[in-house]
């Protein structure tokens, strides 16, 4: 049975989890296909728990993490709210196809709503038509304002 819960960053369990499964996602071609640095694995937990914005969900099948979503609370100007960003999303390759992803979108659509959140972001690989498929199904659908203008592009500039 799959249990899904909150990370509490200071369970070893759960720190081992995230990384772990955030390594796992990392090595998947729609994650970049390299594991995450040891610098990143050292620090990520700690770095995460500062954050008060910042949350994790993780599923688990008896004692194994199967699944994971690392959000990020943010802020619209255009509606004066905050608006939760869904930063990863990823079920290990064993897991797919059953309805995991469904289910940790649900619970952060419920953590969002009641933070007061307005809406949902995520960013996806164009290519990744089986992501696409179930964030469809979720409700999400690309982000345009204007069809003259297209749809919104997610732009990155590294600092360091």
């Amino acid at each position: 049975m799959i249990e899904i819960v909150l990370a509490d960053y200071q369970n070893p369990r759960h720190r081992q989890a995230l990384t772990a499964m955030l390594d796992d996602y990392a090595r998947d071609p729609m994650g970049g296909g390299e594991p995450i640095s040891d610098d990143v694995r050292e620090r990520l937990v700690d770095e995460m728990a500062k954050r008060e914005h910042v949350f994790s969900l993780l599923a688990f099948d008896d004692n194994q993490a199967v699944a994971i979503a690392n959000c990020v609370e943010g802020f619209s100007t255009f509606a004066a709210a905050p608006v939760m960003n869904i930063h990863d999303i990823a079920v290990v390759k064993t897991h797919r196809g059953q309805g995991i992803a469904q289910r940790l979108l649900s619970e952060v659509r419920t953590l969002a709503e009641f933070r007061g959140c307005c809406k949902l972001t995520l960013e996806v690989l164009a290519g990744n038509e089986v992501a696409k498929s179930a964030y469809q199904r979720f409700g999400f659908k690309p982000y345009q304002l204007d069809d003259a203008y297209g749809r919104a592009e997610f732009w990155q500039c590294y600092l360091n």
